[in-house]
């Protein structure tokens, strides 16, 4: 499969479940993490930034679970324990990562952007086929979906140093079966970054145009 361009029409910056639970122990908030939270987190900031300069649509996603765990399914089948409940502070998105004017919130209750919500028409009606994930966990939820992203013929791309994983391993591992679906998904904070910048101009005219 040749490696497609970074960027296949419109993009999106997509931040995925970057909450206050990020950079908390696993036996407060029911998930581990890799470390580097505060890395990670100022690289995120550094992409939302850019994503905004360059007027391209950013989408935040928050899991959230009713405290009853009616909506749970089957996350706690597995190495996970209760986590994100509704009205936790570690549940609350992370205080320089929320979305501003014009920005999209997505609150989801299973793993995947693309389950129980509705993603895929906010996508189509912004005319985006490229995303761009950022966020947690890597093995997870920024997994599952891109992967659902694929199966829906939009390219994605993962930024490789501003994802986390449950550990490193799995991180590694989910990055590999990112890659494996799309060659060049993976990418780094400088690439999208100066990606984002090239991109501003075009942008600009691109709404000067429709304005006129």
């Amino acid at each position: 499969m040749p490696r497609q361009p970074l960027f296949v029409g419109k993009p999106a910056l997509v931040v995925v479940d970057i909450q206050r639970s990020a950079d908390m122990p696993a036996d407060i908030v029911g998930i581990a993490h890799m470390p580097g939270a505060p890395e990670r987190i100022a690289r995120a900031e550094r992409l939302l930034a850019a994503a905004r300069a360059a007027g391209l649509p950013v989408i935040f996603f928050q899991e959230m679970h009713r405290r009853s765990g009616v909506d749970f399914g089957r996350e706690l089948d597995g190495a996970e324990g209760v986590h994100c409940l509704e009205g936790e502070p570690a549940t609350e998105l992370w205080p320089t990562l929320v979305p501003g004017p014009g920005e999209y919130h997505i609150v989801k209750r299973r793993y995947s952007g693309f389950i129980g919500t509705e993603f895929d028409l906010l996508l189509r009606g912004l005319g985006v086929s490229t995303l761009i994930l950022i966020g947690g966990l890597t093995d997870v939820c920024v997994q599952y979906t891109f992967a659902d992203a694929h199966q829906r013929d939009y390219y994605a791309r993962v930024v490789t140093d501003c994802v986390a994983g449950s550990t490193e391993t799995r991180h590694l591992a989910a990055l590999d079966a990112m890659e494996y679906l799309q060659a060049g998904a993976c990418r780094t904070t400088e690439e999208i970054i100066e990606a984002f910048g090239a991109l501003a101009p075009q942008l600009a005219d691109d709404r000067q145009a429709v304005s006129v």
